[in-house]
Formats: structure tokens, C-alpha cells, sequence
């Protein structure tokens, strides 16, 4: 897991100092930098999107797994307990800026490749690319939505680090097809995200998120 930790500590520094220097903008200046920041995260999405063999599989992904989700109630949980760190805290935007950096840093090709490499052959590179590319990210993502970016690290850690853990015995399941379509219904999620800090919408990406494991177990079946 060192690809894993050095790329959750790289994306708490810079989140950290992202959000020091975000508090000397004023509030304007912050949220036109979120509309400027949502153009490319849409078209990041929309490339993502694109990876999808059967549109119509993405679709019913999208649909059974926010409809879970909102069974569960996801996004409910992870605002909770994001509002519990956020009481040690007076930034701007603690919430949406953890859960919308926790699903930019851990949805996506590399974040699933990457930690499955390192798992089964002890080759952390990919992570390595993936964190310089997340580092950056935060720095300009958190001077926009403030220190929550910085805990997104615990996402990081969570989330590939089980991938790394578990490689072992997904890797001969977890086929190119499968890595295809969930990185375009991981697509889909970015592009929502894109959408929400443009302000042209609102919605509930963490009620979404089931739909990656439903594309995951689609893809699969895809294949064979």
C-alpha cells in the first residue's frame, strides 16, 4: 500500500495549503474559480463516459444504483459524517468539497489499475502518476472548496487501498471490459460533479455510487 499512502499524504499537504490560500480570496473570486474549475471536470467526465461498450447497460447502472443508493441513503451518511469533522472547522464548503474530491480521486482507470498493479506485483508507478495529477488538483480544488478536500485522503486510503488488499482475488474477474465500464459510469459521476460546481445543478453523486459496482459485475458478465 506505499503507492496508496504516498498519494493520500500528497493530496492532504496540498489540500491543506490549497485551503490557506483559498482563504485570502474572497468569495467571488471562489466561486468564479468553481465555474472556471467545473469546465474541464465535465470534460474529463464526458471522456470518461465515452469508454462504455453498451450505453444502454451504463444507463440502467446509473438508474439501479442511485436507486440503491438512495435506499441507503449514501449521501446522507457521508455528509454526516463529514459535518462531524466539519464542526472542528469554519472553512467554506467542508462537505462538498470532501465528497466531490473523495469521487474525483477515486473514480476513474488508474484508480482501480493502479492499486490492483501494486497488489499483485509490488509496481506502484501508476499510483505514483495518478498522485502527481491528484496533487494538483487539490491545491486548485481546495482554494475553491477549502480544507474538506484535504480529508479526501481518508477516501484515498479506504478506497484503493481495499483494492490493493483484495487484488489477489479480483485481479482474474476484474477484465478490461469490466475497468471500461465502470470508468464511464465513474464518467457519468464526474460529469454530475462538473455540473454541481458549475451551479447549473444539484445532484446526489454519493447516492450514485453503487452504480460503479453494478458496472463493475456488468462488465464482467460483458465479457464472457
Amino acid at each position: 500500500m506505499i503507492g496508496t499512502i504516498i498519494n493520500a499524504v500528497v493530496v492532504a499537504i496540498m489540500g491543506l495549503i490549497g485551503s490557506a490560500i483559498g482563504s485570502k480570496l474572497s468569495e467571488d473570486m471562489r466561486r468564479g474559480f468553481m465555474k472556471v474549475l467545473a469546465l474541464p471536470i465535465i470534460v474529463i467526465g464526458l471522456n470518461m463516459a465515452l469508454k462504455t461498450r453498451n450505453p444502454i447497460f451504463i444507463t440502467a447502472s446509473i438508474v439501479i444504483g442511485y436507486a440503491i443508493g438512495e435506499l441507503i441513503g449514501i449521501e446522507r451518511a457521508l455528509e454526516k459524517f463529514a459535518s462531524k469533522v466539519e464542526k472542528k472547522f469554519s472553512h467554506y464548503e467542508f462537505t462538498e468539497g470532501f465528497i466531490t474530491a473523495s469521487l474525483l480521486f477515486c473514480v476513474g482507470s488508474m484508480a482501480i489499475i493502479g492499486p490492483l498493479q501494486e497488489g499483485l506485483i509490488g509496481d506502484y508507478s501508476i499510483i505514483l502518476a495518478k498522485t502527481m495529477l491528484d496533487g494538483i488538483a487539490a491545491l486548485f480544488l481546495s482554494s475553491a472548496l477549502g480544507i474538506g478536500v484535504a480529508f479526501s485522503a481518508f477516501s484515498i486510503l479506504v478506497y484503493q487501498g481495499s483494492i490493493t488488499l483484495l487484488a489477489f482475488n479480483i485481479s482474474q474477474y476484474l477484465n478490461e471490459v469490466a475497468i471500461n465500464e465502470v470508468t464511464s459510469c465513474g464518467g457519468i459521476l464526474v460529469l454530475a460533479i462538473g455540473l454541481n460546481l458549475a451551479e447549473i445543478s444539484r445532484y446526489k453523486v454519493g447516492n450514485m455510487l453503487p452504480a460503479l459496482i453494478i458496472a463493475a459485475f456488468g462488465g464482467i458478465f460483458y465479457a464472457t
